[in-house]
């Protein structure tokens, strides 16, 4: 693996040790133990859109494995505006040993890699969120063993986030639904890409949350606006009122059912506080392994 760019172009044997390692360094560092793995190396991390945990918990986990990090507001580079994609890549190369970017366009993620000789991690795109799903399977996995075999219920739009770990899910053998409103499901693009590297059947979808998750193991949601969709917030709002992860749709899943979200949390727009402080709810373990599932990325590709 060159790059850690999207879930899709990773087949199911390096998602596998991704999770063992990421299992494997969270111990360790439960146990006190210290990393070394980075020593020497400088990873800059490239933020056009605001992040608290994607930041903190990759400074934190560079740190842990013994590196340094250096954060650029995406604002003082102006990717593909002050200068080209391939002069700010060209020029990098030659100070650090990794890129993290978080950018508006899977286009630049896509731009950067091409002319790095470092490896690029993207740490989220308008089309894609591959830190955020390998966090999400080691949750499922701390919890029932492993993924496969075990129903995940996305209750929400086809976003990023969804799209990643829909593929992430099948492709170790999970079961993927998308519960959401009509007018807001998987686009072409995304089956096009699911179908090339995944299989034909695509994720199931459906507008029926109650029947949805039934079968649940695992109930995930995200916020109805995200960042760029500002104009949209008032109509989101009513298009997905029926689409709330509260009590009474948790009374409709199995008891042993796991709550995710991939925070921040609008409490009480699409999910309700008590849900989100309820035992099923396993938000906050789930924002922690992001720390240790990015910190397994950057072994495998830097070490």
């Amino acid at each position: 693996m060159r790059h850690f760019l999207n879930i899709h172009s990773l087949d199911r044997d390096t998602i596998l040790h991704l999770l063992a390692d990421a299992a494997r360094l969270k111990t360790a560092h439960a146990h006190g133990e210290v990393a070394t793995t980075l020593r020497h190396k400088i990873v800059a991390m490239i933020f056009e859109k605001p992040s608290l945990r994607t930041r903190v918990s990759f400074e934190s986990g560079v740190t842990q494995l013994g590196g340094t990090s250096i954060f650029i507001p995406g604002g003082e580079v102006g990717l593909g505006v002050r200068e080209s994609i391939a002069d700010f890549t060209r020029t990098m190369v030659h100070y650090v040993d990794c890129l993290v970017l978080r950018v508006f366009k899977q286009e630049t993620v896509d731009g950067v890699a091409k002319h790095s000789s470092v490896p690029v991690i993207n740490g989220l795109s308008d089309t894609s969120h591959p830190c955020q799903a390998l966090a999400d399977l080691l949750t499922i996995q701390e919890w029932f063993g492993e993924v496969s075999g075990k129903t995940v219920v996305f209750v929400g739009d086809g976003n990023n986030v969804a799209r990643s770990l829909a593929i992430a899910c099948e492709k170790v053998g999970g079961r993927f639904i998308l519960c959401r409103p009509d007018g807001y499901a998987f686009d072409d693009d995304f089956a096009a890409k699911f179908r090339k590297h995944v299989g034909s059947k695509l994720p199931e979808e459906t507008n029926d949350p109650f029947h949805a998750v039934k079968s649940a193991d695992v109930i995930y949601t995200d916020v109805w606006t995200s960042m760029g969709q500002e104009a949209e917030r008032e109509l989101r709002l009513k298009q997905f009122a029926p689409y709330q992860v509260n009590a009474a749709l948790l009374a409709k899943a199995p008891r042993h059912v796991k709550v995710l979200h991939c925070l921040p949390a609008h409490r009480g727009e699409e999910i309700t506080n008590d849900v989100i402080e309820s035992p099923a709810s396993v938000v906050f373990q789930q924002a922690g392994n992001r720390l240790h599932a990015q910190k397994a990325v950057l072994e495998m590709l830097l070490k």
